[in-house]
């Protein structure tokens, strides 16, 4: 059994991917916003804390994680769009202060949920909407591989609400497909049970073989936009 963390529990593949967790038998503590949060989020056996991540400092942070005796965190939070300056402080700032903590408090594995493409060559010009999260997952991802943690980076294509298959594609060229919610949180829920996924980077998008069997077969790979 693991202690693991999820940051952003109250979002929708977090709370798909935590009965699957705590049906693994993991112990699961799930950091939401709101108090009014709190009864859903213990109903689907997680612990909820209530902190806002993006107002915590790495020390803060640190001592949060430690506490909570995580071996593992997962990274499923996100600012939404449409406030450069907040995409800024959740996406990049507190996902790499998350990124030291973890480490900092001995909590050796880390998954982060990023996208299809995330890179620093991501070739999206300042002046557009998407550069501020396009530029602030790329900065985030490139933490976390320089960091000493046992990461896993998941870059689902363009999210759906399709019921889950349990099937998936690893791919980096997605044509039209999409990823279902359900189908990522499955992705984690495997990735973490799952040794040989360790620092390596999955982008996939719903396809016809099995989760475990595709992540399984998945080479080294420094980028999310690596085909494979």
């Amino acid at each position: 059994m693991a202690n693991i963390g999820i940051i952003g529990g109250h979002g929708k593949v977090a709370r798909l991917a935590t009965p699957l967790l705590v049906e693994r038998g993991n112990r699961v503590v799930s950091f939401i916003r709101k108090q009014e949060q709190t009864a859903e989020i213990e109903g689907l056996g997680a612990e909820a804390v209530v902190r806002d991540v993006m107002e915590l400092s790495r020390e803060e942070l640190t001592e949060l994680f430690r506490d909570a005796g995580l071996d593992a965190v997962v990274w499923s939070a996100g600012a939404g769009g449409g406030d450069p300056e907040r995409t800024w402080k959740v996406d990049r700032d507190a996902a790499i202060r998350t990124m030291d903590a973890a480490e900092a408090a001995g909590a050796t594995r880390y998954v982060m949920v990023s996208y299809m493409g995330a890179s620093l060559n991501h070739s999206v010009p300042e002046d557009d909407d998407f550069y501020a999260y396009a530029q602030s997952k790329a900065e985030a991802d490139e933490h976390l591989r320089g960091s000493n943690l046992e990461w896993t980076l998941l870059g689902p294509n363009l999210l759906s609400e399709e019921d889950p298959s349990g099937e998936i594609r690893v791919t980096a060229e997605p044509g039209e497909s999409t990823a279902s919610r359900a189908n990522v949180a499955r992705v984690i829920d495997a990735v973490l049970a799952d040794a040989s996924t360790i620092r390596k980077a999955i982008p996939f998008t719903d396809g016809q073989t099995p989760i475990a069997e595709a992540i399984g077969s998945v080479p080294a790979a420094d980028r999310l936009d690596h085909a494979v």
